[in-house]
């Protein structure tokens, strides 16, 4: 699985590519270092506040538009309300969604019988597919199980 490039390999990026490299870009290529979470803008910034309070929204979002525009990350709409933004952009891969909580995780899989029926393009020119997968994660799953029934004590 494929991982964001390291704070100094980023740094550079940016650096090669004309753009600025600021503290707070900094602050932000050492969170999504190792992170799988495919986090929102939002989350992002509530983890940079933490280290740098004064750290906009603003600057987070144009820093993961200018990563994805870079093709380090891809932007995602997977219907949580919220752009998601993906590390892995190297590897096919498809997405579980988790109903609940909205957590978004990649799923390697391989689907060698899905296809699109002929006439069924509508006239498009068909490239890539991907599969997004509803339901719930481990950690909601375990906050809606039923509680364990014991025997009544006589």
């Amino acid at each position: 699985m494929t991982v964001v490039r390291s704070p100094d390999e980023l740094t550079e990026l940016f650096r090669a590519s004309g753009r600025k490299v600021t503290a707070q870009r900094q602050c932000i290529f050492r969170i999504l270092q190792g992170d799988e979470t495919h986090p929102s803008a939002e989350a992002v910034h509530a983890v940079a506040v933490q280290e740098m309070e004064t750290i906009s929204l603003k600057t987070v979002y144009q820093t993961l538009n200018d990563l994805a525009e870079l093709g380090e990350i891809s932007a995602l709409d997977v219907g949580t309300g919220r752009t998601r933004f993906d590390p892995n952009v190297d590897d096919p891969h498809h997405h579980l969604v988790c109903r609940s909580c909205g957590s978004v995780r990649d799923l390697v899989v391989d689907f060698p019988g899905l296809s699109v029926p002929d006439g069924a393009d509508l006239g498009f020119e068909l490239g890539s597919a991907e599969v997004i997968f509803r339901g719930l994660c481990p950690a909601c799953r375990a906050d809606a199980a039923p509680p364990v029934r014991t025997a009544a004590a006589s």
